[in-house]
């Protein structure tokens, strides 16, 4: 029985991750049960190996400054799991969450007991509440990040009227390919028939693949770098200025919320589909709401400043791209620092490559830690090892727990020194829950 908020996640959560065997069949059937709640909706398809998660977050804030009314999917959560369904920035109400899941339960039992190999993964019960969330809050556009992949992802199940892909990197190779290229072609799943689709910059392999997919089902590709751009125009500074140029925005000037080099690109790509999007439905283009909304975004524990004086950063690089964006942004902008890094990383990531990109760096003192990861089955890598083999100019420290890494690194920070945590989003979760408290 559901009957309060702790009895809907542990349902939520007591699911089955992942199944053998890709298929939407399952979501699709799950779907149906329930009346097709998807359908109807504008929907503008977010994925990538990073950044589709900061490009949800400045597109939501730049469309409700346009006056759309927005709702959102995007995952993991860091603090709560409400934090995934979102509608005007507003996460779902618990009451809410409760009475949909009440709603999801009985289809669940009979689908576990009517199809071989069982009813929906967790994700699919996340995507499935969503939906019937958006049903009935009917909002102007529903901004829907990719769990995995894209092509068997349980939200390929829409019809969009733009397509995202961020990035393309070695992520989730277990799932999706150990070549970016095959990795490409799961992400070009979303690309839909005469769909537009905006992209980032995309290795060779994974362009070639995105390409001949857009081809192949005539939707028109607008590429960062090549039919619009994004220049950061303050040198040195954490927080970004941009100058984009692209469709009907010539020589625009925008001031990014979120800090670190990487959001120029993401801000350039979301600006790109807002201005599709806000074409396609004949709304007005206000720049100056476009404006107010990238210099408003907000994403929790993304490059997330915690404290100014000394700087505190909490940044989930959780994979090699993200670490690598990461040890761009230090290089670019905390060059003139001491740099403290406590950082901590699952097990299945490639994480001894991941901390020889932090190590490169002269000004870095890094110290590696644990934590208790998302379950039994995802644990967190015991980095101590690794840090033994990894030459840096400080020696790497090792902290038995993350809560006494921290605070000797706070001890040891001047005024004018940073300190970052980094690493996997779920240790970044855990962290910031220390700054709530």
């Amino acid at each position: 029985m559901i009957n309060t908020y702790e009895d809907a996640l542990n349902f939520i959560h007591g699911r089955s991750k992942f199944k053998k065997v890709p298929t939407l069949k399952r979501m699709r059937r799950f779907l149906q049960e329930l009346g097709n709640p998807q359908e109807g909706q504008h929907y503008i398809h977010v994925t990538g190996t990073n950044g589709k998660g900061s490009v949800v977050a400045l597109l939501r804030s730049m469309l409700l400054e346009s006056g759309l009314t927005v709702g959102s999917f995007t995952s993991p959560f860091i603090t709560r799991f409400n934090e995934r369904i979102e509608y005007n920035a507003q996460q779902i109400p618990d009451a809410d969450l409760v009475r949909l899941t009440q709603r999801l339960e009985p289809v669940v039992a009979k689908l576990d007991a009517e199809l071989e190999n069982g009813g929906p993964t967790e994700f699919e019960i996340d995507t499935a509440l969503m939906f019937c969330y958006m049903e009935e809050k009917q909002p102007d556009v529903v901004l829907l990040e990719v769990g995995i992949g894209g092509l068997y992802d349980s939200t390929n199940v829409i019809a969009p009227d733009v397509s995202v892909i961020t990035t393309v990197g070695w992520d989730h190779m277990k799932y999706l390919g150990n070549t970016l290229a095959a990795i490409a072609s799961q992400k070009a799943g979303i690309i839909k028939p005469e769909v537009p689709v905006v992209i980032g910059k995309l290795p060779e392999s994974a362009r070639q693949v995105v390409g001949d997919t857009a081809h192949a089902k005539q939707s028109q590709l607008y590429e960062l770098g090549r039919d619009y751009q994004g220049i950061k125009l303050n040198g040195h500074g954490l927080y970004a200025k941009l100058l984009y140029d692209g469709l009907d925005i010539h020589h625009g000037t925008f001031q990014l919320g979120l800090a670190g080099d990487y959001q120029v690109d993401n801000a350039a790509i979301a600006l790109t589909a807002a201005q599709l999007f806000l074409k396609q439905h004949q709304l007005p283009l206000d720049q100056s709401a476009l404006r107010k909304g990238l210099a408003a975004s907000r994403w929790p524990g993304r490059m997330e400043v915690v404290s100014s004086e000394p700087l505190v950063l909490l940044d989930g690089a959780h994979n090699l791209p993200g670490m690598q964006a990461l040890v761009k942004s230090i290089k670019d902008d905390l060059a003139d620092r001491d740099v403290y890094i406590l950082v901590a990383i699952l097990a299945d990531k490639q994480y001894d490559l991941m901390l020889g990109e932090l190590a490169s760096l002269g000004n870095v003192h890094l110290t590696v830690t644990n934590f208790a990861g998302p379950g039994p089955k995802r644990p967190s890598a015991d980095l101590g090892t690794v840090a033994a083999q990894i030459p840096s100019r400080y020696p790497i420290q090792v902290a038995e727990n993350w809560q006494t890494g921290f605070t000797q690194l706070a001890r040891q920070l001047g005024s004018d020194d940073a300190l970052i945590v980094t690493g996997s989003l779920y240790f970044i979760s855990d962290v910031r829950h220390f700054f709530e408290d």
